[in-house]
This record gives C-alpha cells, structure tokens and sequence, in this order.
C-alpha cells in the first residue's frame, strides 16, 4: 500500500522540498490537525455506542446548543495542537475569546482558527458532519497573540482545509498550490492521497439553497433561483436540481466532488446577523479551497477572500462554486429585480398588460 499511494506526511514532505527555506513547522501544524480529525472520526464513528450523541445542554457563545461532539471535538483540536510549538494561539467557534496556550508550552509563528464540528444539528440523524480549519501567520511569533491578530482576510491564509466525516472519512486542503483530497485508510491508521488536483467545473445545473428562507432572499437572489427553477423552458435553457445538506462541509464537497453552485445570502430574518456562516471559521477557509479548484466564493458584491473581520465571530453571506454562476449572481446584485407578478389583471392577457395602447 504504501509504495504504491501517497500519504499525507510524503505529500507534506515532497510539497516542503519544493521551498527549502521551509522550516517544516506548517507540515507538523497540519499533521497535528489531521490527528485531531482522526481522533473525531473515530468518536463520530461509535454514534449512539461511544455514549456522545445528544445535547450537552451549554449554549456556545453564538447562543447555539452545543452537542456533546461539539465540546468534544473542540477539546480533540485544542489538545492536539497546544503543545508542539507550531501555534501562538487559537480560535474556535465554540469559544468567545482566542484560546490562550498553557504556560508550559512554546508559542510558535502560526495562530489556527477552526469549527470543530460543522452541521453538529445533522449527529443524531446520522448525516455526514465535518471539521474546518484555517491557518494564518502570526503577527508576533512567539508571544501570545491578541483578539485583533486574528482579524485578518482570507486571502492571508497560508492552509485551509475540511475533515468530512462520511461512509469513508477524507480530509481535504490546500497550501496554496491547489485542492487535494487525502482519504483515512482504517488499517494504516493514515490519510492517503486519493483525488489530486482537483477542479471544479466553470458551470452547472445545480445549485444549494435553503429554500425555507425564500422570503427573506434579496431581489437578485430570488432571481437567480427562479430562473434555474423555470427549466428548459426558461431565460437559463436548461433544468437545474437543488440539493441541501445543512452541512457546510457536505455542501462544499459536494461541489468539489462534482460541480454546483451554493448559496446562504444575506437575509431579512435578523437584521443583527446579515449572514448565517461565520466569517473567520466557515467562509473564509471555504473560500480558500474554492478558489484554489477554479472556482469562486462571493458575499454576493465581492470577493470573500478580501473581506477583511471586525470581530472574531462574525457572520457573512457566502455563495461559493461554478465561476460562472458566482459571477451571474454577483452581476444580479449590481441590477435591480421586480419579481414578475402572478396577479391576474398584471399578467400577459390583464387588464393593463404593458404596452397596450
């Protein structure tokens, strides 16, 4: 098996050989974060047997009920990653303040931001869930870093990535130098190289959307998906399909696995939040992996990667996927959009059918 595949630590290994000057820290930061995913994994795995689903009856500082694997799985990447030397700090969306290291434990040059466990409402149901991470530089490598440190665009990152947790568990990331996909291979005990450069076509005919928010959807949302709904027979000239996991992890390899477009747009429902997915620990790491594949991550009027935080749980709109149907919807956003009327006396044969005398 492993003459013939790549593992994880080879891919790490022969990515470093390409910039000597590479101390190897990012390659043991990753590692540790892999160790972390296996060890999720496998409690995820035991189900309702390891004794971990169900509530833990603590809410998180986004007013959420944590899950039992939520606590757990934050616990899984605080300890894995504390004590090597290759973080200053960390971020969890689980947490309301940037987790300081214990004293003991040296600070390196690198601050990690992770969501432990991704689409946690899908455990009990048995549908597939996930963890994402985000790596950045420090801005004071070796001391402990500050709330603002943090705060920094996407487009700094220096790796992003996603463990899914499915029928196989993969981890999949980039470095900067494209999407790979690394599958858990039970008997070794590693993450095995299995899908390689991977890209995301510049178009499609299907998309994700929550459509119980459909009330809430600005103008050039609600456009955009009326027109996949019209089919054939409509402006787009094709049938589309719509998919929805309420898994951000599941969403998104979906579409690097097959294309799509996904959308969680900007919203009426709470004026407080303008989106639903948190900036710094959902958006910007998927936005990283998109772009890397060829594809495109907006909030709907710009680039995701250049939106720069304000505050470490912040939320945002995200719309990710085929470059051509990112770039539509962004162009709808920049015109206005009267939904047609299904009024009688508006209609084609009404009374004051437009363009009559």
């Amino acid at each position: 098996m492993l003459t013939r595949h790549t593992t994880l630590v080879k891919f790490l290994i022969e990515e470093r050989r390409r910039h000597p000057d590479a101390s190897g820290e990012l390659n043991k930061l990753i590692l540790d974060v892999a160790l972390a995913c296996k060890a999720i994994s496998t409690r995820v795995a035991q189900g309702e047997l390891g004794g971990v689903l169900g509530a833990a009856d603590v809410l998180n500082v986004q007013g959420e009920v944590q899950q039992k694997l939520d606590v757990l799985a934050n616990d899984y990447f605080l300890r894995a990653n504390e004590w090597g030397g290759q973080v200053a700090g960390m971020a969890s969306e689980e947490l309301a303040e940037p987790y300081l290291l214990p004293t003991n434990y040296p600070r390196g040059k690198y601050l990690l931001v992770f969501d432990p466990l991704d689409g946690s409402s899908n455990i009990d149901v048995n549908v597939s869930v996930g963890s994402i991470f985000s790596i950045l530089r420090a801005a004071r490598p070796g001391e402990d870093p500050t709330p603002e440190d943090f705060l920094q665009p996407g487009s700094q990152q220096v790796c992003a990535g996603y463990a899914i947790y499915g029928p196989s568990t993969m981890l999949v990331l980039t470095v900067g130098t494209g999407v790979h996909a690394f599958t858990l291979d039970p008997a070794l005990g590693e993450f095995v190289l299995t899908r390689p450069s991977i890209r995301i076509p510049r178009s499609t005919s299907e998309f994700a959307i929550n459509a119980s928010n459909r009330r809430f959807w600005e103008p050039a949302v609600q456009r955009y998906i009326d027109e996949c709904l019209a089919g054939r027979t409509g402006p787009r000239g094709k049938d589309f399909n719509m998919r929805w996991v309420a898994s951000l992890v599941a969403e998104t390899h979906r579409i690097l696995s097959r294309g799509g477009v996904f959308l969680y747009p900007r919203g009426g429902k709470d004026p407080e939040k303008p989106g639903r997915l948190r900036l710094l620990y959902e958006a910007s790491p998927i936005a990283f992996l998109i772009e890397q594949a060829g594809g495109a991550a907006s909030t709907g009027r710009g680039r995701l990667l250049d939106a720069v935080p304000t505050s470490l749980h912040q939320r945002v709109p995200l719309i990710f996927g085929a470059i051509d149907e990112v770039k539509l919807i962004e162009d709808y956003h920049c015109k206005d959009y009267v939904r047609p009327s299904k009024l009688p006396l508006y209609g084609v044969r009404g009374l004051y059918r437009i363009g009559t005398g």
